[in-house]
């Protein structure tokens, strides 16, 4: 990478360590009436969104989103009244950008309900707007690798656009480059919008991924050590990398989750 590449990474790894987003928040949260409201959202999962977290959903405001480099992490939201809601509350995955200040996040209707004691979900839905509490935790797909979807955008052999999907632990994706198999002449990829990275530096053939993710107080290369995508890839096709993320970023502040709360 040259100098302006690693000075930019940097940058986005210090802001990402620094957000304590592991720390427990008070903040609100109200909801949508459709998932595919939430699933056709900033992120640009599309349908493909409800098969994250079985249409538990979010969208956050952009202090959360981060330009999209949030897309995919997981949140645990719980509200704040005992009489009405479970002391654990509900895992959601991001898949939008809310542009309405008056909550941090608004949550598919399956999501809010599951905040619920039993018999109270029509309640919650009555009330519309909730306070909470929410947390950042690692995301889990078992027996699932991080995935690879090449979009319909892309054109071969001068454009691709590829998103990430099941993206397992606790990290931001924040670097991504593409080289022939075999080759070490990589190309960077850049964040398009969302869960969405592209380049118009397409090298030929089968194709081998590397990208950089938030661990530790630093970056780790998560490299896929085998071809991802093949010489004649497809648009719309999904693609296994062969490679699961588990690592939780470490966060350049005071330690604030004891633990009490799963």
């Amino acid at each position: 990478m040259d100098f302006f590449v690693c000075f930019s990474l940097l940058l986005l790894l210090s802001s990402s360590a620094t957000a304590c987003d592991r720390c427990v928040h008070q903040s609100k949260a109200s909801f949508f009436s459709k998932a595919s409201a939430l699933s056709s959202g900033a992120c640009g999962y599309g349908e493909l969104a409800l098969s994250l977290s079985a249409g538990n959903l979010a969208a956050a405001v952009p202090s959360i989103f981060r330009d999209g480099a949030a897309c995919g992490a997981c949140f645990q939201i719980r509200c704040k009244d005992p009489k009405l809601c479970t002391k654990s509350g509900t895992r959601v995955v991001l898949t939008d950008l809310n542009k309405d200040n008056k909550t941090d996040f608004v949550l598919s209707t399956r999501a809010f309900q599951s905040l619920a004691l039993k018999g109270k979900s029509q309640y919650l839905l009555n009330l519309g707007i909730l306070d909470i509490e929410y947390k950042r935790v690692p995301c889990e797909y078992k027996n699932k690798n991080l995935a690879v979807r090449v979009e319909e955008s892309s054109k071969k052999p001068n454009y691709l656009a590829i998103k990430f999907l099941y993206q397992g632990g606790q990290t931001d994706i924040v670097a991504v480059d593409v080289a022939t198999v075999g080759s070490s002449n990589w190309s960077f990829l850049s964040r398009n919008h969302g869960a969405v990275w592209d380049t118009s530096r397409v090298p030929e053939g089968a194709l081998q991924l590397r990208l950089v993710v938030t661990a530790g107080f630093d970056g780790k290369w998560i490299w896929a050590q085998k071809e991802v995508l093949p010489a004649d890839w497809k648009n719309g096709v999904i693609y296994d990398s062969g490679v699961q993320i588990t690592d939780i970023a470490q966060e350049g502040c005071a330690t604030c989750d004891d633990g009490s709360w799963p």
